[in-house]
């Protein structure tokens, strides 16, 4: 799993089985619709999951969103419904709980501006629960919500201002918003993973920082993130292996030439491919071209699934007319 650049649960375990040409131990997987809407579930059961995995022990929920989605109002609402539905599997909500909903990225660099956005699109009602009671109806829960901005341009570690903010207001849940990284062309700006088992802010972009999760918090935390982005490196390892594939199979069995391409070790090719790529571009990651059309339907696709989820009492119409 070392060569692999991936936050998505479904692909780690897709590659660790491929790789091992047999079943992932310690983990359990299922899919699964909502609707129209493909859905599947990673549970990492176990320590033997979590170290194969490289992912905490946790349950991770992967919606498939369908082509023209990001095009179509209807087809956005519902993913965002299925989303809201895939949280419930996750996340148990009390009445009386106060959420916090933190937007991470860079709101001025669009593959990482999501959880910014997402903020921008949030029904927020803690300050009206606490100081306008009465405008606003008993089932409506309290949300809170903020976007810390990232170390480079606020000097502080975002790790220490949700914390600074969670002693304060003392939530009962955290939602973390995020851009992810994943292997496959295919899956960006086209899947959304929720995960009970915290974040890393910037690891979708291989800048690591401190982990917001109910061990450095204190307080649980739901993940969610989409991957907006696919490293370089990977996509010339993959695009490499379809021409060996292609290769192989048109080349004589037996002969020297296919004995040389099926000798190739793949692991030390993507090593090497990183390795003589890092000179010229470093840790380059790619982005699709209407990444910006696309970030403000998955902003307010995940705002709503996050909307519908925090205010059960309320249907999607009854947001938007709040919203507005």
């Amino acid at each position: 799993m070392e060569n692999v650049y991936t936050d998505l649960a479904v692909e780690a375990r897709e590659i660790y089985a491929q790789t091992n040409n047999s079943k992932t131990d310690g983990v359990e997987f299922k899919e699964f619709k909502y609707g129209d809407i493909n859905v599947s579930q990673v549970e990492v059961v176990d320590d033997t999951g979590e170290k194969r995995m490289g992912k905490p022990k946790g349950t991770y929920i992967t919606i498939d969103m369908p082509d023209f989605t990001h095009y179509d109002g209807d087809t956005m609402d519902k993913v965002s419904k299925a989303m809201a539905q895939a949280m419930s599997n996750v996340i148990r909500i009390q009445d009386s709980m106060t959420a916090l909903v933190v937007g991470l990225g860079n709101s001025s660099v669009t593959p990482d501006a999501l959880g910014p956005r997402v903020i921008s699109k949030l029904m927020i009602t803690r300050h009206l629960k606490e100081f306008v009671p009465d405008s606003i109806d008993e089932g409506i829960r309290p949300v809170c919500a903020v976007a810390p901005g990232v170390l480079g341009t606020t000097g502080i570690e975002t790790g220490e201002i949700i914390k600074g903010i969670v002693e304060k207001i003392k939530p009962d849940i955290i939602i973390c918003i995020d851009a992810l990284a994943s292997r496959k062309m295919e899956r960006v700006n086209r899947t959304i993973q929720i995960g009970n088992t915290g974040i890393s802010p910037g690891s979708g972009v291989g800048n690591k920082r401190m982990e917001l999760s109910k061990k450095t918090l204190g307080v649980p935390v739901i993940a969610i993130g989409v991957p907006t982005v696919v490293d370089a490196a990977t996509m010339a390892n993959d695009t490499i292996d379809m021409v060996l594939d292609e290769m192989i199979r048109n080349a004589s069995q037996g002969s020297k030439f296919y004995d040389i391409l099926k000798s190739v070790n793949k692991d030390e090719k993507a090593k090497m491919i990183r390795e003589v790529l890092n000179p010229y571009i470093g840790n380059l990651v790619v982005t699709p071209k209407e990444v910006d059309t696309v970030i403000e339907s998955l902003s307010r696709i995940i705002a709503n699934g996050i909307n519908i989820s925090l205010q059960p009492a309320l249907d999607l119409d009854d947001i938007n007319k709040f919203l507005n």
